[in-house]
This record gives structure tokens, C-alpha cells and sequence, in this order.
């Protein structure tokens, strides 16, 4: 049976898999209701967030699934929902949402840094902080070499082609670890508040532990939608043409050699 990726509507446009759209929507109801999870967990139990004083630290878990869960997880999910648009355009909205993510990040991680100098705590000395040291620098490394890659115009399509896969391994590998960072930061928070409670099932403790299932589940989502080959972004006229020209020089099979 024929999947209806390759199929075309009367226009020339691809269509979208039928179950493709259900994803999506699913994924995008975890997500934004992990942010809000996230806000009420604040809101409800560390008294609200703020730039300056004890506040200030939870700026960090806000942005960080803002950030680099929600809207990296977005910013990949990109090359499936635009499918007929132009590479371009899909381009610079993957790369925009991805700048997005990477400053509120930023903040963040500002906030845990400015947060710990004033209170005179210890920094970088947990598999939390480790963890998420290397997510940062890693995301930070990828989104460098993508936009010298793919929005630069100095690089070839050839080059392009070659760096493309591990692109998108390392992209995925990212948000991973982005998600596994921040199931990590939820236990230790709980647990330097809780401490012994947190067994006895305290109210912050079960909303914490739903937040960290919404964040689990969106993480699933995501990565079983960039998986499933057959929703991949159908190839535009235009990336056709580079591609067998790309095959051409590559393989030498051109017209005038047969």
C-alpha cells in the first residue's frame, strides 16, 4: 500500500500523512502544558519568580523548559509541520526558534550563576549542573556549526549533504539530554526541600512528579515524530534539482557519459 507521502494532490503539493497532524497537536499539548505545570509548580511552591532575591533561582527551571525543551523540541518539529513551504523559509524559522530558545536559556543559566554568587553556593559541582554545562555548550556548538552550514551562503551543498546526518543526530542527541537534564534538576530540587517528606507523597512532590512526566512524554513525542521516516519533509522541486546535480558531479553519471 502506497504511503500517501508520495502521493501529491492535484496542485503539486504533498500531502501531509494522515497521522502526522495528530502527533504534532499531541506533542504540543504536552509541551505547553509542561510549561504551565511548570509555572504552577513555581508559582504554587516556590513562591512566584523573580530577578532579585531568593526568587531569582526560579528563573532557572522556567527558562530551561522554556527553552531548551519546549522550544528546541519546536524548532525540530519544523521540517515535519512545514512541509510545502520553501527550504528557506523552513530554514530560517527552524534557526529563529532555535536563537529564541537559546536566549531564554541564556537567562537562565544567568539566573542559577547570579543566584549562587549572592548566596555564596557552590556551582558546577552536581551531575545536575554537569549535565546541563554540557547541554548548553553542546546546543550552543550545533546551533554555530548549523548556521555556518545551512544559512551561510559560503558552504557547498556538497558539504552540506555530507554534515546533514550528523546534524541531525546530534540535534536529537541535544534535546535528549536536555530532557534527561531537567528530570535531574526536578529530583534534586524536590529533594533539597523535601528531603524525607518527598516519600510520604507531599502535594509539590506528586505535581513535581507529573511535571517530570509531561516533560518525559513531550521528549517521546518528539523524537518518535523525527524518526518515523515516512514523515520526513518531502523534497522540493528545487532541492531535487541540487541533489541529482550533487549525484552527477559526485558520480560522474551525466548525460553526455552515456
Amino acid at each position: 500500500m502506497p504511503s500517501c507521502l508520495s502521493m501529491e494532490s492535484p496542485t503539486g503539493v504533498a500531502a501531509t500523512p494522515r497521522a502526522l497532524p495528530y502527533y504534532v497537536a499531541f506533542s504540543q499539548l504536552l509541551g505547553l502544558t509542561a510549561v504551565a505545570t511548570t509555572g504552577a509548580w513555581l508559582g504554587l511552591y516556590r513562591g512566584g519568580i523573580a530577578w532579585e532575591g531568593a526568587l531569582q533561582f526560579n528563573v532557572h527551571p522556567l527558562c530551561m523548559v522554556i527553552g531548551l525543551i519546549f522550544l528546541q523540541g519546536d524548532a525540530l518539529l519544523v521540517y515535519r509541520v512545514f512541509r510545502n513551504e520553501t527550504k528557506r523559509t523552513t530554514k530560517v524559522l527552524h534557526g529563529l526558534l532555535h536563537v529564541f530558545a537559546f536566549i531564554i536559556a541564556l537567562v537562565g543559566l544567568v539566573a542559577v550563576f547570579d543566584y549562587h554568587r549572592k548566596k555564596g553556593y557552590a556551582d558546577l559541582y552536581s551531575l545536575h549542573s554537569w549535565c546541563g554545562i554540557l547541554t548548553f555548550v553542546l546546543y550552543f556548538v550545533q546551533w554555530l556549526v548549523g548556521f555556518s552550514f545551512f544559512l551561510f551562503p559560503g558552504a557547498s551543498f556538497s558539504l552540506r549533504s555530507r554534515y546533514r546526518p550528523q546534524h541531525v543526530f546530534f540535534g536529537a542527541t541535544i534535546f535528549l539530554f536536555a530532557v534527561g537534564t531537567a528530570l535531574l534538576g526536578l529530583k534534586e530540587a524536590l529533594l533539597f526541600k523535601l528531603g524525607a517528606k518527598y516519600s510520604t507523597f507531599e502535594p509539590e512532590g506528586v505535581l513535581a512528579n507529573v511535571l517530570g512526566l509531561l516533560l518525559a512524554g513531550f521528549g517521546v513525542t518528539v523524537l518518535y515524530i523525527l524518526t518515523r521516516t515516512e514523515w520526513k519533509r518531502p523534497l522540493q522541486a528545487e532541492e531535487q534539482a541540487l541533489s541529482m546535480d550533487f549525484k552527477t558531479l559526485t558520480e560522474g553519471d551525466s548525460p553526455g557519459s552515456q
